[in-house]
């Protein structure tokens, strides 16, 4: 009996352990994958660091304090700061003063001496067998020249200089240009990097909502948790996205301060945000342009003449100098015992080397020949970079209709996933997709209005004159505005 008894108790604790461990494992089963260890895995807002209030955006220093900044601002700012204008500038006083050194060989020349001398003349001690040694006092000796004449030596040497200043007047007008296209191109890069910061700013509050939403259902039983990790694994790369978002507008705007010559000047805000400049130049017109602004162009013009007035002064080596001269003298046996002048006028010849001479002037005919096909090479040069430039403008001004179809359609498509998710009849890979795409598409809109102003900038540099437009915006892939006069 007592057997039977306890067989029945183990038969019964068995029975029921075996009924535990099948509701255990179920209840294990159905909640595998919705339960998340916090300490291993922490909500994405509690890894964040700790950031400090934005500073005062306001440009500080050696030029005034400002809310804004534009892009015409900038220009000015650049214009007064930048190095590399201040170094061009100062090779064009430097050009003028060498000028003013060439035209000084028409102006007198005045030298002034004094002295003492003690003489022994050798030759008539020998003569006279006894020694003369004497003092000679020279109390001043005033001496005068003026050069007449020199055959035109003097004026080529002038022309050389003066065109030599021209070109680093045309230089500096180039690196202006270099500059102004450098500071375009950098405010246009901020501008992008601020629009792509605004939508990484856009993509957190969406993938906020993303998971927000995906919580709650979750909360209410109608999705797994796995929809949750999932949203918040976005929405932790969509913070990642905005953190690199947000350095790359610090370099963009480190890069423009350098640009302008301030690179120590503190943050600041613009004024505007980047938009379609519309420019509607043809090519010839361009090329006429570059040709009446361009300095590179009229540089190359310059050169050339340059080359042949050095050939001119080559072959003037052979012409004499037509001088007069002058001299007072006071002085002799004491400081100021006797007087005297001498004076005349002077036809010297130079040193007659016939075979340097010649060989010089065959320099100076290669190097005028030389300079004439680097002028040749310069203005196809130009007329390919103007070409390219028009030419990529033209393929950015056409893309960027198409890109905001793009982003039109992106943002429609990711409404409706979002509306189909919010109703429970999406799923969270489709909505992540269709987010991805409209992020892409945003970005690829603001990037085709980066790339066509940037091509806008190189080819005003190109042509050597901005082009003036009203600016617009795109409204539904329409670009309205009206055109103006271009300068």
């Amino acid at each position: 009996m007592i057997k039977k008894t306890a067989f029945f108790l183990a038969t019964l604790i068995l029975f029921q352990g075996v009924t535990f461990a099948s509701f255990w494992d179920k209840d294990v089963k159905q909640n595998l994958g919705n339960e998340i260890t916090r300490e291993e895995f922490p909500e994405s807002g509690d890894v964040e660091p700790r950031t400090e209030p934005e500073p005062s955006l306001v440009i500080t220093g050696t030029v005034e304090e400002v809310n804004d900044i534009n892009l015409d601002e900038c220009i000015r700012l650049a214009l007064g700061n930048n190095p590399r204008i201040q170094a061009a500038m100062q090779d064009v006083f430097a050009a003028d003063a060498r000028l003013k050194q060439t035209w000084s060989a028409f102006f007198p020349q005045f030298s002034w001496q004094t002295g003492y001398t003690r003489i022994r003349q050798l030759q008539l001690s020998d003569v006279f067998r006894e020694n003369l040694v004497y003092s000679y006092y020279l109390l001043g000796q005033i001496s005068a020249s003026q050069m007449l004449y020199d055959f035109g030596v003097t004026q080529n040497k002038a022309t050389i200089s003066r065109l030599d200043k021209q070109g680093y007047q045309i230089a500096l007008t180039g690196t202006v240009n270099d500059v102004v296209c450098e500071v375009k191109k950098a405010y246009y890069n901020l501008q992008y990097s601020l629009e792509a910061k605004k939508v990484a700013q856009d993509m957190v509050e969406r993938y906020e909502a993303f998971y927000n939403q995906a919580k709650a259902f979750y909360t209410s039983g109608t999705s797994p948790k796995v929809d949750v990790t999932i949203a918040e694994v976005n929405l932790s790369n969509a913070k990642l996205m905005l953190i690199q978002a947000d350095h790359a507008v610090e370099i963009a705007m480190a890069k423009l301060s350098n640009t302008i010559g301030l690179p120590y000047a503190s943050k600041y805000k613009i004024s505007d945000n980047l938009r379609y400049n519309p420019c509607d130049i043809t090519l010839e017109e361009s090329i006429t342009t570059a040709q009446e602004s361009r300095p590179e162009f009229k540089l190359a013009e310059i050169r050339v003449e340059e080359a042949r007035q050095n050939l001119k002064l080559a072959k003037k080596s052979y012409f004499p100098t037509l001088t007069a001269e002058g001299q007072f003298q006071i002085g002799g046996r004491h400081w100021s015992s006797n007087h005297g002048y001498n004076f005349g006028g002077y036809l010297n010849f130079p040193t007659i080397n016939g075979m340097l001479i010649r060989n010089e002037i065959k320099e100076a005919k290669a190097l005028h020949q030389k300079e004439k096909s680097a002028s040749t090479n310069t203005k196809n040069n130009i007329y390919f970079e103007i070409q390219q430039s028009y030419f990529s403008m033209i393929e950015k001004k056409n893309s960027i209709p198409v890109a905001f179809l793009g982003l039109k359609q992106a943002k429609e498509n990711y409404e409706l996933s979002y509306g189909r998710y919010k109703v429970g009849v999406g799923n969270p890979v489709e909505l992540k997709e269709s987010q991805v795409q409209y992020q892409d598409a945003m970005l690829q809109y603001y990037n085709s209005l980066y790339q066509y102003n940037s091509a806008r900038a190189e080819l005003e540099k190109f042509i050597g004159k901005n082009i003036s437009n009203d600016e617009v915006s795109l409204d539904l892939g329409e670009v309205k505005g009206k055109k103006k006069a271009k300068k």
